[in-house]
């Protein structure tokens, strides 16, 4: 009996190079040619050539345009999933090799909001050394409301949540608003009290009004038609301590100025905080048991900034 057609299925699938399923795998997370060549130091041309061979090697589209983007089919994306993964197992592979004869170094790519990691994060990575001493941290800082693309980093530490099947999200800090000042700029409103804060120079949060903290404090809901605006919330803390003004900010970023005594809270009054920070990582990252270690620290730290704070309120108060 003669043997019968084999189905496109059970057909042997030739490996497309390497370089190929680079190009799909960034062209996939940036939605861009350019972007893609960009990361890999080729030719939009180049990208534009792989694709093609690669679409034409598997006989289905892999991309479609959308405006000035490229968007991936749903076939693309799985195959870009796909690969990524297999990267991801290779670089490992090869980091593993590398440092055989030693500890290995696990280098995660971290993209962190702004005011954050200036005023709060940087401060703590002697701490994350010395605990884990085998986490390589790159940096990259965010400063949009919408993160960017979760698939581009191995951790994301954004003011949203990434509602995304596969995608671990863990909220960080619960907190709330304070006012601060700094002492300079207090010393210069002899006999100073609550209604006295406006007549003080008023620093602007682009993402917060003034408003809800007025009111909560009993005094004219007004917003400031005056002073300078920030778009970053650490930027707006460093311009407090250095007396430019007073500012509304997160009890969490302004932890490390009120203990130093560069900042002080001028009333107790206080607010829940519309902003939080969602901590973001896909399951099955190679690297998952360093971004969970990195995670814990993260944890850690928080937990041990608000017994400091509520064993100091009880000081306080005693």
């Amino acid at each position: 009996m003669a043997n019968s057609p084999r189905s496109p299925a059970d057909r042997p699938v030739h490996l497309p190079p390497l370089q190929a399923l680079r190009a799909l795998e960034a062209a996939t997370r940036h939605r861009s040619f350019s972007r893609a060549a960009e990361e890999l130091a080729l030719t939009h041309s180049a990208i534009s050539h792989h694709i093609r061979g690669l679409e034409t090697s598997l006989g289905t589209k892999l991309f479609q345009r959308t405006g000035s983007q490229m968007t991936p089919t749903s076939a693309g994306a799985r195959l870009a999933e796909q690969v990524r993964g297999a990267l991801d197992s290779i670089e490992s592979a090869l980091r593993e090799a590398c440092n055989s004869a030693t500890p290995p170094v696990v280098r995660l790519q971290i993209s962190v909001m702004a005011d954050l990691a200036n005023a709060w994060l940087i401060r703590r990575l002697p701490s994350l050394n010395a605990q884990v001493p085998s986490l390589d941290l790159h940096l990259r800082l965010h400063a949009e409301i919408t993160p960017p693309d979760p698939y581009s980093v191995d951790v994301g530490i954004w003011h949203q949540r990434v509602d995304l099947p596969g995608f671990e999200c863990h909220k960080l800090i619960e907190d709330h608003v304070i006012a601060v000042a700094s002492p300079a700029l207090l010393a210069r409103y002899p006999g100073f009290t609550l209604a006295d804060v406006p007549r003080l120079p008023m620093l602007r949060f682009a993402l917060r009004p003034w408003r809800d903290w007025l009111e909560a404090a009993g005094l004219p809901g007004d917003e400031p038609v005056r002073g300078p605006i920030f778009q970053d919330a650490g930027l707006m803390l460093q311009s407090a301590v250095a007396g430019l003004g007073v500012a509304t900010a997160r009890a969490q970023l302004a932890h490390d100025y009120l203990v130093s005594g560069q900042l002080v809270q001028i009333d107790p009054t206080r607010i829940p905080s519309s902003l939080h920070y969602w901590v973001t990582w896909r399951e099955g990252n190679p690297r998952e048991k360093a971004i969970q270690q990195f995670h814990a620290w993260l944890q850690q730290q928080v937990r041990q900034e608000a017994s400091q704070t509520n064993r100091a309120a009880r000081d306080n108060a005693g």
